[in-house]
Order: structure tokens, then C-alpha cells, then sequence
């Protein structure tokens, strides 16, 4: 018979995508697969995760693992969007649909919020969240005690879709630091408690009992041996690897439709200026704060190189692999045809869109123009996160990692800091698995999970 190969399956739902992972013991994937659902709408028309799809997806997933003889099962753990709760009664089964975070909240309520528990700053400072309506998912909760108090009065528990995912599995409902320590509102970063305001609205009776990221629970299905994860808010889960890796003070640029800058070695209070300028805290999977701010760079590049095709008639495919044109970029620097200092509060209003595209002599031109306005944006940003902290390395992931032009902007725009591009297949799902490692792997964690690339503040990348 041959022998098994012992793995671990890692659940990993986006907002688009669902997937599923089986990492070996090496955390090589030797089976995946994606799945996407239709949404489905909650009782106001809009739309939201379809939640018997996805509960009916983990157990079809599981039987088919089980059909596969070459694997053996030995752990399950999830990651998934943050602001999302499954709100169950006492046998667990969900109350309401799972409300998309994208739902617009309530003015009347949000004001009666902040007129019982103190300004919008000081709030937003006590529990590091930016007011964000409904991704501050603890409001999710207020909303549902006043606009259905029936239905609250039912909910046994509130969890975060990861941990109502580990539920499925485990028949123990639990909390998780990294989905209650993301701009959830919920949590009071100066007393490391749930805020306030929780205990007097009779929120935290309805709040799972805490459980550390990296624990595990015994499967619930008789005869089964696998251990069960508490599940991980994608973000944090994203880190992991770098936190495994590297000892040395990093930064990690997180680069999608969002550019997020996340710096677990900053531990400085938020100031009300940051918080304006979609700075948040985050807690990573051993509880230690990890300093963040956000850019909605990757969107606004998607939106400018379709403008650039159009009006150069190009196919916008072609700017997948333009190459850094250091004449270019001096040229345009001695320019300098438009002031781009950001303004307070300005920091996510796009300067390029302001230009004259009629001024560049070619699309080339015109492309590294919207790279140095992208990047003068992003040094902002990361400024924020790295302000009060000594970090040697900026490790970006993601899309822009794959950028050279951006690459090369950022090593220039920082020359006192190496900068690396950073790749690893599936960083959220590795990260998922490395959080129980104790749990399932025999082997020591491995050292060459990511692949870097230096860019130096010279002209030759080495």
C-alpha cells in the first residue's frame, strides 16, 4: 500500500472566490480547487453571500478529500473576509442572511451611536477604527439590536464568518482576536478588552468566548481525526509567512485593489490624523498589534491605464510589461507639471486623473507619470506606518511586486530601507496552514517560503 501524504486543508473564501487548498507538509499545494457561488439578497434587496452554498460547500469539499486515498487528513482551518457575521441561536443555525459590509448603514442610527458613546475621533481612536459604517462590524450588531430586537434576542452567539466556517466542523463556537481586532469597533486598543460600550448595549454576552489563533479543536463527526482551526481574518493571515520568516523589522505593502501597508513591529497609539487618513490597527495571530494603512492604489491604477489605452489607442494589455525608463522618469521629474502634495484628508483623491493626458508625448510617458503620482501616494501611506518605528526592509506582495516601474519608484522614494519584491503562491491560505503548524506537521517550519527580489535606490536593479 503506498503511503499517505500527511496534509492540511485550508478553506480560504474571498469575496469572489472560494477555494481550497491541500498543502503537504513542505506547504507545497498538491491539490486545489475554486469555486464561485450566486449571491443571494437579504430582506432589504441587497445583495449578500450566499450561506447555505458555502456551509454545503465545506462538507462536499471534505467528502471529496476523503475519496482521495493518497491523503491523509490531519487538520481543516479557514480564512476569510473581516466585517461579516453569522449571527446563530442555540443550535446554531443562522438567524439572518449574511449581510454584505458594502450595505449602506443607517445615518439616524450611526448618529445615535456616536451621540451615546463620544465623538467619531476619540471612538475611532479608542478602538483604531476609521468610521466606516457597516465594515466596522460591531455596528453591525447595534444595528441589528434596534432595527430587529426579535431576532437579537435570539442570537446565542455573533461569529465572524471564519469562525462560524471552524463551527461547522468543530460544534464549538469561539472568537478569534484577528477578525475582532479589525476595524470592528469592538475593541478597545488601549485596555486590550472589548470596548465599552459592548458590555453596556449587552453585546458581549452574544460574543464567543476568545480563543488563541493558533489553537486548534477536535473534529465534531465521530471517527474523524483531523484537528479542526478556529478560522483567520484574511489579512492577518496573509502575514503570517513573513512573521514565520523574518526576524529583522519589515513592512509588507499588500498590493491589490488595495495597496495596505502592514507594520507588526509599530506599536504607537493612532493619532486622529492617521485615522482621517485610513490608518487602522490590526491584531495578528499571537495578539500583537500590527500598525496598517490603506491606499486604493491597485483600483486607481486599473482606472487610469484604461484611460491611457484609450486615448493613445492601445490594448491596455500592453501595460502589463512595460520596463522602468530611467530617462523617462528624469524628465518628467524635472518637469514637474503638476503640485502633488496631498492635502489633509486628500490622501485617496487621485492626482493623475487631474492631468492632461494631451501633454505626454507617448503612452510609455504617460504610464511612468501615473506610477510616480501612484508611488508619491503610496511613500505617504507607508510613512504613516513606519513613522516611530525602526524597520530595515519593505517587502511588497501582490500585484505591483510584479510592477518593475513601481518597484523601482519605491526603491528611490526610500533608499535608507532595502526593498524587495515579495512572491509566494497563496499567501492568505500558507498562512492559514503555518498558524497551526504544532498541530499537523512533523517537519520544522521551512525557510524558503518566499522568493525575493532586490530593488536598490540605484538605475540597475540587482
Amino acid at each position: 500500500m503506498i503511503a499517505q501524504i500527511p496534509v492540511i486543508a485550508i478553506f480560504d473564501v474571498g469575496k469572489t472566490n472560494k477555494k481550497l487548498f491541500l498543502f503537504d507538509e513542505n506547504y507545497k499545494i498538491v491539490f486545489e480547487k475554486t469555486a464561485r457561488f450566486i449571491e443571494t439578497h437579504d430582506e432589504d434587496g441587497d445583495a449578500c453571500e450566499n450561506l447555505d452554498s458555502l456551509r454545503l460547500s465545506v462538507f462536499d469539499s471534505l467528502r471529496e478529500i476523503f475519496k482521495h486515498q493518497e491523503f491523509d487528513l490531519k487538520a481543516v482551518n479557514f480564512s476569510a473576509y473581516g466585517a461579516s457575521f453569522v449571527y446563530v441561536d442555540e443550535d446554531g443555525a443562522p438567524l439572518t442572511p449574511l449581510y454584505n459590509y458594502l450595505k449602506p448603514y443607517p445615518p439616524e442610527l450611526g448618529r445615535q451611536f456616536y451621540e451615546t458613546y463620544g465623538d467619531e475621533a476619540r471612538f475611532a481612536r479608542e478602538t483604531a477604527s476609521p468610521i466606516l459604517g457597516n465594515l466596522n462590524s460591531g455596528l453591525q450588531l447595534y444595528r441589528l439590536k434596534y432595527q430587529q430586537p426579535e431576532i437579537f434576542k435570539k442570537v446565542k452567539y455573533a461569529l465572524h464568518l471564519p469562525q462560524y466556517m471552524s463551527y461547522l466542523l468543530s460544534g464549538q463556537m469561539v472568537t478569534d482576536l484577528t477578525s475582532i481586532g479589525c476595524h470592528t469597533a469592538l475593541w478597545d486598543f488601549n485596555r486590550n478588552n472589548y470596548h465599552e460600550w459592548v458590555t453596556r448595549e449587552g453585546i458581549l454576552p452574544k460574543m464567543a468566548p476568545l480563543k488563541p489563533a493558533d489553537g486548534v479543536l477536535p473534529a465534531v463527526f465521530p471517527g474523524s481525526t483531523y484537528s479542526v482551526g478556529i478560522g483567520l481574518h484574511d489579512s492577518s493571515a496573509a502575514l503570517i509567512p513573513y512573521l514565520v520568516s523574518f526576524n529583522m523589522p519589515f513592512v509588507l505593502i499588500s498590493t491589490g485593489t488595495w495597496s495596505i501597508s502592514l507594520n507588526p513591529f509599530n506599536q504607537t497609539p493612532l493619532t486622529e490624523d492617521e485615522l482621517k487618513n485610513d490608518c487602522l490597527n490590526y491584531l495578528q495571530y499571537k495578539g500583537g498589534l500590527v500598525k496598517a494603512s490603506r491606499l486604493f492604489s491597485g483600483y486607481e491604477y486599473e482606472q487610469q491605464i484604461k484611460r491611457i489605452a484609450s486615448h493613445f489607442n492601445q490594448d491596455v494589455i500592453r501595460y502589463r510589461h512595460i520596463n522602468y525608463d530611467t530617462t523617462i522618469v528624469a524628465k518628467l521629474q524635472a518637469q514637474a507639471t503638476l503640485q502633488t502634495q496631498t492635502q489633509e484628508g486628500q490622501l485617496q483623491k487621485s492626482v493623475f486623473e487631474q492631468r492632461n493626458l494631451a501633454d505626454f508625448n507617448s503612452d510609455t510617458e504617460a504610464y511612468h507619470q501615473l506610477m510616480i503620482d501612484i508611488v508619491q501616494q503610496q511613500v505617504i501611506s507607508t510613512g504613516y506606518v513606519l513613522q516611530g518605528c525602526k524597520v530595515q526592509r519593505i517587502f511588497v506582495d501582490g500585484g505591483f511586486s510584479k510592477n518593475t516601474v513601481f518597484m523601482h519608484l519605491l526603491a528611490f522614494a526610500f533608499p535608507q530601507l532595502e526593498v524587495y519584491a515579495a512572491s509566494m503562491a497563496q499567501a492568505t491560505a500558507v498562512g492559514t496552514a503555518l498558524a497551526i503548524h504544532q498541530a499537523w506537521n512533523t517537519k520544522t517550519l521551512p525557510h524558503d517560503l518566499i522568493e525575493l527580489k532586490y530593488y536598490s535606490g540605484q538605475n540597475e536593479m540587482v
